[in-house]
C-alpha cells in the first residue's frame, strides 16, 4: 500500500484528503508531466454525482501540461482500458469507486497496454503529487474532447459473440444503478435476451444502493419473481460479475473461475494449462483443476496482480472470487459482461447446465475470522501464531490450507482456514484465534 494508492487504485469519501478536486487537479498536473507532450489520454466514469468534478479537475491538470484529454463520459471501467488499446493512447482513467457506497468516489489508472499500474509506478506518480503545490483559487477550466463511448464498447463486445448467443433466455440483469446501464441491457438484447432491468436507473446518489454484485438477494428474488433463467448482477463500474440460476442460487465466485478454467482447458485454450487465482479462492479449485490436467497460481489480492502473473506465464483465463473475471484473449483487465457472455457461451458450447457444471467444482468448508485489533505487530513477532499456523498445516497436509493476513486497509487480522473436514476446519480455527489473541491486543 502507498500513500495514496490502494489495492485497486485511489479511493475514499469524496471531500476527504485525497478525494477532492483540488487533489485531482494535482494529480491531473503530475501525471500530464511524466507523459510525452501532447499524449492522449482517455477519461470515464461511473453514474456518481461527484464524477464531473472530479474529471473536470484531472483534465484540467492534464491539459495544463499540454495533454490531449478524451472523455467518453459514463462508461463501465474496461471500456475505458478498451478504448486506450483501440485507440493507441498514452493513459486510461476511470473516475469510480467501483462496488462502494455513493458517497466515495476513486481514481483507477491503467497504462498504454490498457493494464493496471504496478507499484513501483503507483509510488513515482505519489512522489509527483506531492511535488505539485496546492493551487490557489479557483481550478482553471479543463479543455476537454467529449464523446459517447458506449457505442464503442457495446460494438466491441457484440463483435466476440455469435449474434444468437442469448436467443431464447430470460435474464434479470442489474446494473447496480452504475456504469453499466447504458452498455450490458443492449448488449444482451441484441444477441437475443429477453431483459428484465434492476438498478438501471441511476441518479447521482444511488449506485450500489440495494442492488448490483453486494445485493445478489435481490437479483435471485427478482429471478424467481420472473421466471427468468438466470441473473446478472455488475458491480458499480462494471467489472465484476455475479450470476445465479434459474432456481435464484447465487454461483460461488471460485465456482464461476472453475468453470471457465475447466472449459478452456478443455478446449485447448487455456494458456500455459494454468487458472491465476488469488490467496484467497477456495483449495477446491486447485483439485478441480488439477484433476483435469491443468493447475493453479496464486497471487496476492488485487486483480491487477492477477493479470501480471496472466501475462508473465500466457494464462489466458484468471481472476478473484468476488467476481473480478480476466480473460486475456478478449480483455486486458476484468470486465463483468464479457465474463457473463463467456460463461453462457460455455454452457451453450458445452450442452451442460450451470448445475452440471457447479458439480465439477466441489469447494472446501471454510471458516474466516476478521480480529480487530488495537496495533498491528511485524508477523516475525507473532510466535504463537506461528506455531499454531504451523500445527495446522502438519495435520491437514495437501488437503487444507491456512491464510494469515493483515487486511490492507483496517486494523484487522484476518484468519483463513480450508479443509475437507469441517470439524477439524473450526477445530483448527478456533485454535489459530487463540494463539493470535495471545500475541496481540484483540478488540472484539
Amino acid at each position: 500500500m502507498g500513500k495514496y494508492f490502494g489495492t485497486d487504485g485511489i479511493r475514499g469519501t469524496y471531500g476527504d484528503a485525497c478525494i477532492n478536486t483540488e487533489f485531482a487537479y494535482r494529480m491531473g498536473v503530475a501525471l500530464g508531466a511524466m507523459l510525452p507532450k501532447g499524449a492522449r489520454v482517455i477519461l470515464g466514469r461511473d453514474t456518481r454525482q461527484s464524477g464531473p468534478d472530479l474529471c473536470g479537475a484531472l483534465a484540467g491538470g492534464l491539459h495544463r501540461e499540454g495533454a490531449a484529454v478524451d472523455d467518453l463520459g459514463v462508461v463501465p471501467t474496461p471500456a475505458v482500458a478498451g478504448a486506450v488499446l483501440r485507440e493507441a493512447a498514452a493513459m486510461g482513467i476511470a473516475v469510480t469507486a467501483s462496488h462502494n457506497p455513493a458517497c466515495d468516489n476513486g481514481i483507477k489508472l491503467f497504462d498504454r497496454k490498457g493494464c493496471k499500474l504496478t507499484p513501483q509506478e503507483e509510488l513515482e506518480i505519489e512522489a509527483a503529487i506531492d511535488a505539485v503545490p496546492v493551487p490557489g483559487g479557483a481550478l482553471p477550466d479543463a479543455v476537454i474532447h467529449s464523446r459517447d463511448g458506449t457505442q464503442q464498447y457495446i460494438d466491441g463486445v457484440c463483435g466476440l459473440f455469435a449474434a444468437d448467443l442469448l436467443q431464447g433466455l430470460k435474464v434479470v440483469l442489474d446494473s447496480a444503478n452504475g456504469a453499466t446501464f447504458r452498455t450490458s441491457p443492449v448488449v444482451f438484447e441484441a444477441l437475443g435476451a429477453e431483459v428484465v432491468l434492476l438498478g438501471a436507473n441511476p441518479d447521482g446518489s444511488n449506485i450500489n444502493l440495494g442492488v448490483g454484485s453486494e445485493h445478489p438477494e435481490r437479483l435471485a428474488a427478482a429471478v424467481l419473481e420472473h421466471h427468468a433463467d438466470y441473473g446478472i448482477a455488475h458491480d458499480g463500474d462494471g467489472d465484476r460479475l455475479v450470476i445465479c440460476d434459474a432456481a435464484g442460487l447465487v454461483l460461488d465466485g471460485d465456482v464461476l473461475l472453475g468453470i471457465l478454467g475447466l472449459h478452456a482447458l478443455e478446449c485447448g485454450r487455456l494458456g500455459a494449462r494454468t487458472l491465476v487465482a488469488t490467496v484467497q479462492s477456495n483449495l477446491g479449485l486447485d483439485h478441480a483443476l488439477k484433476a483435469a490436467g491443468g493447475e493453479i497460481v496464486r497471487t496476492d489480492v488485487g486483480d491487477r496482480n492477477v493479470a501480471s502473473r496472466m501475462r508473465e506465464l500466457g494464462a489466458t483465463v484468471g481472476g478473484e472470487n468476488s467476481g473480478h473475471i480476466i480473460l486475456s484473449d478478449y480483455a486486458s483487465t476484468g470486465d463483468g459482461l464479457l465474463a457473463a457472455l463467456e460463461l453462457m457461451r460455455v454452457l451453450r458450447e458445452s450442452g451442460q447446465s450451470l448445475g452440471d457444471w457447479r458439480g465439477r467444482v466441489e469447494l472446501f468448508p471454510q471458516a474466516t475470522r476478521n480480529l480487530r485489533l488495537e496495533e498491528k505487530l511485524p508477523f516475525e513477532s507473532l510466535t504463537s501464531l506461528q506455531a499454531a499456523q504451523r500445527t495446522v498445516e502438519t495435520e491437514f497436509g495437501e488437503a487444507g490450507r491456512v491464510l494469515i493476513r493483515y487486511s490492507g486497509t483496517e486494523p484487522k487480522l484476518r484468519l483463513l482456514v480450508e479443509g475437507r473436514d469441517p470439524v477439524a476446519v473450526e477445530a483448527a480455527m478456533g485454535a489459530l484465534e487463540l494463539a493470535a489473541q495471545a500475541d496481540l491486543k484483540v478488540m472484539d
